[in-house]
């Protein structure tokens, strides 16, 4: 059987932590055990993190738009349930850059779906 040398392969994964390890604080930048560990947790951390930004984003968005119909005299449940009902489909996220950037057309929108109730 032949002789497989793996010195190559192991330097390159070593450099491929440390690579992802770069700009990272104390010995975790430098020390291949202890930037294997701070990728550990961090990778956790970040993949954790990219779901809570969408919780986080639809929370604002929902504040923004009980902000605008509150204004109005609505409350946020009823508004939304209304727009289901005259079968308006728009996300929040629209809705609430509506809200924020183009008053009129979102009055509009309050105009339509208190006709319809």
């Amino acid at each position: 059987m032949t002789r497989v040398k793996r010195g190559i392969i192991s330097r390159k994964k070593r450099k491929s932590v440390l690579k992802h390890t770069k700009g990272y604080r104390w010995d975790r930048k430098a020390k291949e055990r202890a930037a294997k560990e701070a990728l550990l947790h961090a990778w956790t951390h970040a993949y954790q993190g990219r779901k809570e930004k969408k919780r986080d984003y639809r929370k604002l968005w929902q504040t923004q738009i009980n902000a605008a119909v509150r204004q109005k005299g609505f409350k946020y449940s009823e508004f939304i349930n209304q727009l289901k009902k005259s079968n308006i489909k728009l996300n929040r996220k629209v809705l609430a850059e509506l809200a924020k950037t183009q008053p009129a057309v979102f009055e509009r929108l309050l105009g339509v779906v208190q006709k319809s109730k």
